[in-house]
């Protein structure tokens, strides 16, 4: 798999299990509020299914990208698609199948690495890296979208800042837009948002039975 892609998906894990992880400690008062809203919202769900549209835009490199994608969620486990490849997160293994290289890619993940995407390293990642504050009120299709900025404390993260627009009426995410210090802006608007939907009890489990013919990379 292309690093572009290794990137894409980075981005996208991240920002779904923001859903479930970051709310807790805004500097900001008002932002804290509809955060807190936000979190108390999503919890009470026993499963999320999300269609997403991607985009990928930088002006100076004459970079546009857009990917539809979707992803379904349950706890600490998830399933995503995007750019005919498939990531299976079961708790505690990742899988990348990649029909393309019909290649499969396991690997662990280790709570202590930083890289590590998971709901609870997530939790303390953004709780300790990031200042909060409410942003623009935006009327978008007859919804008003209340956006906060999220600002990285440390000064050689590469993200200039992150807006993250919430729904006033549903108290759902409606979009997450990062910034690059370089000029890249990296856009995840949310298309469906469904909730408690009937899922198959191997929804997140691997199956190396369904891949033959792939080469299987386990890196652990």
């Amino acid at each position: 798999m292309t690093p572009q892609k290794n990137i894409n998906f980075k981005f996208i894990a991240i920002a779904f299990l923001l859903l479930f992880t970051f709310f807790s400690q805004a500097q900001d008062k008002k932002a804290k509020d509809l955060l807190d809203q936000v979190a108390s919202k999503v919890k009470s769900y026993d499963n999320i299914v999300i269609d997403f549209k991607y985009s990928l835009n930088n002006a100076k490199e004459n970079i546009n990208q857009d990917s539809k994608g979707n992803v379904t969620m349950k706890g600490n486990q998830y399933v995503l698609n995007l750019m005919g490849v498939t990531k299976i997160f079961d708790g505690k293994k990742n899988y990348t199948i990649v029909p393309e290289d019909e290649e499969v890619t396991i690997s662990t993940v280790n709570e202590k690495d930083e890289n590590a995407i998971t709901p609870s390293k997530m939790l303390t990642f953004f709780n300790s890296g990031y200042t909060y504050k409410m942003d623009a009120l935006q009327d978008i299709k007859g919804r008003k979208i209340q956006y906060i900025k999220l600002v990285p404390n440390n000064t050689k993260d590469q993200r200039k800042e992150i807006l993250l627009g919430v729904d006033v009426q549903t108290k759902h995410i409606y979009s997450l837009i990062e910034t690059g210090k370089k000029g890249t802006k990296t856009t995840l608007t949310v298309n469906s948002f469904k909730t408690n939907q009937p899922l198959s009890k191997n929804q997140f489990t691997f199956a190396e039975s369904k891949y033959p013919n792939y080469y299987i990379n386990k890196l652990d």
